[in-house]
């Protein structure tokens, strides 16, 4: 029987962790000087560190859960900066920002579609219990830890108010 020798190129896609793949991608980003994804790559991986500093665990690595967590709250940010600059009127800088929110969201998880989003306020609001608007916390909070990174905050809101309503 003859072993065949270890080759990352044999290795399923999905056996790479999020950060292994941000890492990669960023050395080809180097590699092919292609400045705006390099620029969001290097503020992700400084991101990363900054988190793992507050967690007191510089040196250490983060989960891809911690690290989803760090992605999402980057796309806030760049879409926080977009709606700013686009009432600011800056289409500039919103275009640079909205390039950049492209690219981290290669990253993240598809987002839920309305319907999957209604479907996931009606399953919290049965295992909550939720009878009226009092509860719009309990339900958030239900939906946003079984899909993280997945809902916009501001569209859960609106369909929760609206069951809850």
């Amino acid at each position: 029987m003859s072993l065949v020798p270890f080759s990352p190129h044999l290795c399923p896609v999905n056996a790479m962790s999020l950060l292994e793949r941000i890492e990669k991608d960023y050395v080809q980003a180097y590699k092919a000087k292609e400045s705006v994804r390099l620029s969001v790559l290097r503020l992700v991986k400084t991101a990363v560190k900054n988190r793992l500093v507050a967690l007191s665990r510089p040196g250490g690595t983060l989960s891809d859960e911690e690290t989803l967590e760090v992605l999402v709250k980057e796309g806030k940010q760049r879409q926080d900066s977009i709606d700013q600059f686009t009432k600011a009127g800056r289409t500039d800088l919103a275009d640079r920002e909205a390039a950049e929110l492209a690219i981290l969201q290669e990253y993240l998880p598809s987002p839920l579609t309305p319907e999957e989003i209604s479907q996931a306020v009606d399953a919290a609001v049965a295992v909550v219990g939720a009878t009226s608007s009092k509860d719009m916390g309990r339900v958030m909070s239900e939906i946003m830890s079984k899909h993280k990174g997945r809902v916009d905050g501001k569209a859960l809101s609106e369909a929760v108010r609206r069951r809850l309503g």
